[in-house]
């Protein structure tokens, strides 16, 4: 879509210009086909590592629906939060917001095997770590200096490393099928490689709404694959209602040391994560800097966000970062086509059906598609690896954090003697390698020239 349909260029930097409907609508909705998907996977992912998630037969499992809903209605919400703002919360620049991947290595070992019941834990993290990344934002620019593209490529790496195990498992017939003779059969990987090869053809052999849609596309294409080969039921969509209200703390709450310190010191990545994409979008949009004031906003935003989300069951949000690579491609800056999109989500969040719809979607079918957004988290740090000047100190740190984060996380049972709470932190990888990593990178000197 061309700027001259959409406005002059001047037009389309300003957030405050609104397009004519026929074309803010439609660039509305493909903000949302841009991060659907992404969206609700993460409540799929927890709830399945919880023992209550996709596929399951228990009778907690209505219990994911209901977190599928709630992804979709809170990031509507906290989206018109970054959008419309209120006072000095929010950028009120298009940002989408949506259910975050950068929390699912810390929270998965806080509800593994756990049922329903270990979400009032994670409930209650959620709610302490969204309050302090809000009060980061005063200082959060300044914090920018402890994390050179060394830090942040590591850490996004070593995010993307930690959840490809997750996508490998989904694509064979999920964690249930692991141990039986359904796992890994050829029916299950061709599933994944149908959606696998549509997506690479879409995104690379088309251009447009097709290439930017690849996942969803591809994800529908293995849907009917699937569909054709009796893998798919729709029980859940005619017990699903077709209205439902979100619920007030509907897992409890409960504090853990465990639970609040890895959320919290994920929080303080996730608002530098923030400040990057706000950056991003003024640069790909207005070929300008971000401001003091939409850089505060955003990160106010998004941790008030994430404790309002908790209240309602719902999981860490944060700005999209694939939704600013779409900003930039069709350079309209317009808050008010984000907001549309938000609207579009929200009125999902009150249809349960929805969410049973999406649950049709069998695990193999979602796992081609986890595969290569979790490898695209792990290549977008390699890209900011790239920018590193690879001294002999710079590749000891990184190194030594990758070697211990890493380890760390694939054999967990060295941390054994480790106290609970210290041997559920460390046994992510993802913070001891984070913060080995900022430690060093601060400490150590740079090399004499």
């Amino acid at each position: 879509m061309s700027n001259l349909s959409v406005g002059t260029p001047e037009q389309c930097r300003d957030p405050e210009y609104m397009p004519p409907l026929k074309v803010a609508i439609p660039l509305g909705i493909q903000h949302v086909l841009a991060m659907f998907v992404a969206n609700i996977t993460p409540a799929i992912i927890i709830a399945g590592a919880a023992g209550f998630g996709f596929g399951s037969n228990s009778p907690d499992f209505p219990m994911m629906l209901y977190m599928m809903q709630m992804c979709m209605l809170l990031a509507g919400a906290t989206t018109l939060l970054q959008t419309i703002g209120a006072g000095p919360i929010g950028a009120r620049l298009p940002i989408v917001q949506g259910t975050s991947f950068a929390f699912i290595p810390i929270l998965i070992p806080l509800v593994a095997g756990k049922g329903v019941d270990a979400m009032a834990a994670v409930t209650g993290g959620i709610l302490i770590g969204g309050l302090f990344q809000a009060a980061l934002g005063p200082l959060v620019g300044r914090l920018r200096f402890a994390l050179p593209p060394l830090v942040t490529g590591l850490i996004v790496t070593m995010i993307g490393l930690s959840l490809l195990k997750v996508g490998i498992q989904y694509a064979a017939g999920g964690v249930p099928a692991i141990g039986t003779p359904e796992y890994g059969t050829l029916q299950n990987w061709g599933v994944a490689s149908v959606v696998i090869v549509v997506t690479l053809g879409l995104k690379f052999f088309t251009k447009g709404f097709l290439s930017v849609s690849a996942i969803l596309l591809g994800l529908l294409s293995g849907y009917v694959v699937a569909y054709t080969m009796g893998m798919v039921s729709f029980d859940n969509v005619g017990r699903a209602a077709v209205f439902a209200m979100p619920k007030v703390l509907p897992f409890g709450i409960e504090f853990t040391v465990a639970a609040v310190l890895g959320i919290v010191l994920m929080s303080f990545i996730s608002a530098i994560e923030t400040v990057g994409d706000v950056s991003g979008i003024t640069k790909g949009g207005a070929d300008r800097e971000a401001t003091d004031t939409e850089i505060k906003g955003a990160t106010y935003a998004d941790g008030l966000g994430s404790s309002f989300s908790s209240i309602f069951g719902g999981l860490p949000n944060t700005s999209f970062s694939q939704n600013v690579g779409l900003i930039a491609m069709t350079r309209v800056m317009s808050r008010h086509v984000a907001t549309i999109g938000a609207i579009f989500l929200i009125i999902c969040g009150f249809i349960p059906k929805v969410g049973a719809v999406i649950s049709t979607i069998p695990i193999e079918v979602l796992g081609g598609g986890v595969i290569l957004m979790f490898g695209m988290v792990a290549s977008s740090g390699m890209k900011m690896l790239a920018d590193v000047d690879w001294t002999s100190r710079n590749m000891v740190i990184f190194a030594i954090s990758l070697s211990l984060g890493f380890g760390l996380m694939l054999e967990p049972g060295a941390l054994q003697h480790m106290p609970s709470t210290a041997k559920a932190l460390l046994a992510t990888g993802l913070l001891p390698a984070a913060f080995l990593a900022i430690f060093l990178n601060l400490i150590v000197p740079d090399e004499p020239d």
